[in-house]
């Protein structure tokens, strides 16, 4: 099946296996991996490759409390997704979270009280922009993952959708948590492009066109709202493909070219950046690595 047919089929399963007609890296697409690639090359092989840490930060490790305490407040029955209940599981589900000393060492105990109480504001505003007692999702941090058929192999795609509700009458929508604020209109398409990146993976895996893509911006209390259309969506899947491509020539060849921008400004890699005068480590390639993070 080519990528761009217009519905899946069982004589051409866009999910099955498909033999590569080249070797192909034992990687795979997430949505953030194919922002870094098209932001910045050398930044894609850093983190997909060579996989060189990088410190945590306060806002990532924010939004990363907010998604759980959000996940556990779907998993109660829908009398008891309160907001107060929902305010109350802030403290204990930092408590396990900071366990993992990477995280707790960003909260010190001067400023956990802080910490929390911002944490709990963004729990509010969610509270403002849906009520989560009148629907019960179909799936919360879902793990996904999907082969798309390209012209030099599989395209394998993989990514963590935050939820996923389904309606009685069987329309999907895909619903991404961002603690950060709205972006301006000039850039809400950049901003729906992970959506767009789930909405294909699941139309691969069920043959079904998700209805909505709902962006909730908790530090602003905003929604955005997209639906998207199966010629979109088949237009979107030849951009994958074709990135793919890139990503895999470059992985054959070593080029990843640093490419500078207004992100390297908290880009926690300048010291093996050229752009900054340093020097990226010897590139390894791919062998015997057993996937990429998403």
């Amino acid at each position: 099946m080519s990528s761009g047919s217009t519905q899946p089929s069982a004589a051409a399963d866009p999910v099955r296996p498909v033999e590569p007609s080249v070797p192909r890296p034992a990687l795979s697409l997430s949505p953030s991996r194919a922002n870094d690639f098209k932001t910045c090359p050398l930044l894609y092989r850093l983190r997909a490759i060579d996989r060189i840490p990088e410190p945590p930060s306060r806002a990532a490790v924010r939004g990363t409390l907010v998604h759980a305490v959000l996940e556990r407040l779907f998993a109660a029955a829908p009398t008891d997704r309160t907001e107060q209940a929902c305010l109350e599981s802030v403290a204990p589900t930092w408590e396990r979270l900071s366990a993992d000393p990477a995280l707790g060492a960003l909260v010190t105990d001067e400023d956990r009280a802080a910490w929390l109480v911002g944490a709990a504001s963004l729990v509010r505003s969610y509270f403002t922009l849906e009520d989560p007692s009148s629907f019960t999702p179909r799936a919360c941090e879902l793990a996904v993952t999907v082969e798309l058929a390209g012209p030099d192999g599989a395209v394998p795609l993989k990514g963590f959708i935050d939820r996923v509700d389904v309606a009685r009458t069987g329309e999907i929508r895909i619903v991404d948590y961002k603690s950060g604020r709205s972006p301006s209109e000039q850039w809400e398409t950049g901003s729906l492009y992970q959506l767009k990146f789930y909405a294909l993976m699941i139309y691969r895996l069920h043959g079904v066109v998700p209805t909505e893509l709902k962006l909730l911006y908790l530090a602003d209390s905003a929604t955005l709202r997209y639906r998207p259309s199966l010629e979109e969506l088949l237009a979107f899947e030849r951009g994958v493909v074709a990135l793919w491509a890139a990503i895999s020539c470059a992985v054959a060849t070593g080029d990843f070219p640093p490419r500078r921008s207004s992100a390297c400004r908290w880009c926690s890699h300048q010291s093996s950046c050229p752009e900054f005068g340093g020097t990226p480590p010897p590139y390894v390639g791919v062998v015997n690595r057993s996937g990429e993070p998403g």
